[in-house]
């Protein structure tokens, strides 16, 4: 029935700073994919929709690389562009008149709609507008959006953001419009409220002056990112939902870890998709012993610790990267925390400085403890306005998503112990979110540790990490 979209995606997106001081908040992902991103695949897999019109204003530059002419998604991109993004959302769409010559749908550029039914959005016989809704119990949610009344089975009233909502219908961003609302535009007057001319109010006084104004019943999860809060939230649904179909790798750098090696893989193999063991030349058993108790290893010869991870990571299968020790230090009963908390962050650091969870005998006396802590915190202090929480910077007990990987591995080039903050900085500078989790710490199983054993490599280990440190902040 539609060959025709629009997404306006010129709002400057005020209530999500500072992440849109940096951004146009279409581009925030969901689910590792830009909302905008999103939306595009809606119009074209529900709809059928080859021809979309984007609206363009904030930082229209950034919106117009990632989308191209729209190749890349199987439609063709026509953009608009909005000088003054205040104007509002009806006057926005009222610059694009001049390609809206014919029935069109329109889905906002900053919502996010999970399992929809979009597809069944067919207006009957003679029609003016066509709104979403979807009932809900939740009165905040229209408060921040529009409120919807019907009457046999049409919409004969809307109100934007109501302070006390009458009605349990939530008015949502995707519509269906004839080129008459363009005639309505023109001769709607400015809100009292904002100023400007809302789309609501040219929807609501045709419905009151008998316009045929349908609804259209929405199924599935419907998100408006309005905040930062809103987006985290919209992540974490869409996280959860595909959570499932996830592969999780667990990374492991050895290098003549005979002793413990076996205990390691044997703790993690039942729990993951892969135990990719990333052997770095060892002169023991280290490959055979591991590769009998189940991993997958790979023997290379590396120049450090920093480039077996990231050989490691490179090379694993796993949507889900987990990054942890061979000398069995770290157990397999953290990973569900930290698998479920990557339903809410990009990156999630093990902190081994929570005084409860060092088991006795474990290598984090006072001195290093407290080590870690001041560096975890000059690093809170360096990049503040990303706001981290950081208490050891020498974990290497860590999981991110294969995208945040992609992310930043271009940018993280040490090849030994500073590649771990230097990992946390370039999340950081990617404008990801990190969380740090505390994990239980144990006595390494043999051997000593190549980077924390003794004062000296102590010393040398810190003095690696503070040079990456300061050096990543004066000089990018």
């Amino acid at each position: 029935m539609f060959d025709l979209g629009l997404i306006p995606a010129a709002g400057e997106g005020i209530r999500a700073w500072p992440t849109t001081s940096w951004m146009p908040k279409v581009l925030l992902e969901v689910g590792g994919k830009p909302i905008l991103h999103r939306n595009l695949e809606l119009l074209r897999d529900h709809f059928g929709i080859r021809e979309v019109v984007v609206i363009v204003g904030h930082m229209a530059e950034q919106v117009r690389a990632s989308v191209g002419d729209g190749s890349a998604f199987g439609v063709q991109v026509r953009f608009v562009h909005c000088d003054d993004p205040k104007i509002g959302l009806a006057r926005g769409i009222a610059l694009a008149e001049p390609h809206l010559q014919r029935p069109f749908v329109t889905v906002l550029g900053d919502e996010v709609y999970l399992d929809s039914n979009h597809g069944d959005l067919r207006p009957d016989g003679d029609w003016f507008a066509c709104c979403a809704v979807q009932r809900t119990a939740d009165t905040r949610r229209i408060q921040k959006n529009y409120a919807v009344r019907l009457e046999g089975g049409r919409i004969v009233d809307l109100e934007e953001k109501p302070d006390l909502p009458q009605t349990d219908l939530l008015g949502c961003g995707t519509y269906a419009f004839t080129p008459a609302l363009f005639d309505r535009i023109r001769t709607t007057p400015p809100s009292p409220r904002s100023g400007r001319i809302e789309l609501t109010d040219v929807i609501r006084d045709a419905a009151r002056e008998g316009l045929p104004v349908l609804p259209f019943h929405l199924e599935g999860d419907y998100l408006n990112v309005n905040s930062i809060e809103d987006h985290h939230t919209a992540n974490h649904l869409a996280r959860t939902r595909a959570f499932s179909t996830y592969r999780t790798s667990v990374v492991i750098p050895a290098y003549n870890e005979e002793d413990s090696i076996e205990y390691v893989v044997r703790d993690f193999v039942d729990h993951v998709d892969e135990v990719l063991v990333v052997d770095n030349s060892s002169r023991d058993r280290t490959a055979e012993l591991a590769r009998a108790a189940g991993a997958r290893v790979e023997t290379v010869s590396l120049t450090g610790y920093g480039d077996t991870i990231k050989w490691g990571l490179d090379h694993a299968i796993g949507d889900l990267l987990v990054i942890t020790e061979a000398d069995h230090s770290f157990r397999a009963k953290d990973l569900g925390k930290f698998l479920e908390f990557l339903k809410d962050s990009d990156m999630v650091m093990g902190t081994r400085t929570t005084r409860e969870m060092i088991e006795q005998g474990s290598n984090m006396g006072g001195l290093l403890r407290l080590g870690n802590i001041v560096v975890g915190k000059l690093i809170e202090v360096l990049w503040w306005s990303q706001e981290p929480r950081f208490t050891d910077v020498g974990c290497s007990y860590r999981a991110l998503w294969r995208s945040t990987w992609d992310k930043i591995r271009d940018q993280v080039q040490g090849v030994g112990p500073e590649f771990s903050p230097e990992m946390m900085i370039e999340v950081l500078r990617a404008r990801q979110r990190v969380i740090e989790i505390p994990v239980s710490y144990h006595p390494r199983v043999g051997g000593e540790s190549k980077h924390s054993d003794g004062l000296l490599h102590v010393s040398r280990t810190a003095l690696r990490m503070l040079r990456l440190i300061l050096s990543k902040r004066l000089h990018g």
